[in-house]
């Protein structure tokens, strides 16, 4: 019965922290490189739906990226910004 739930094999591996930190190491890469590929997909299919969007031609979505697009503009000419002015800052 023990077997089946595995505490044999979890207090082995806490009795060699060797292997328990290479598991452990592995298990962090493996995750990282998902969450790597799953946030390159995600924002590929963020930037392939504002470009249908902007094909077309959604006004209200277009005008208000185009807002957007505007404020950081004047920020970066104007020399403002939260990063060169953080609040706080004398």
């Amino acid at each position: 019965a023990m077997e089946k739930l595995g505490i044999a094999e979890y207090v082995e591996m806490l009795n060699n922290p060797r292997r328990l930190l290479r598991i452990n190491f592995w298990a962090g890469v493996a995750r990282g490189f998902g969450m790597a590929i799953g946030f390159t997909v995600l924002g590929a299919l963020v930037l392939y739906a504002l470009q249908k969007m902007v094909i077309l031609n959604a006004s209200g979505i277009g005008r208000f990226i185009a807002d957007i697009v505007n404020i950081v503009q004047n920020q970066l000419h104007a020399g403002g910004g939260f990063f060169q002015n953080p609040p706080g800052s004398p």
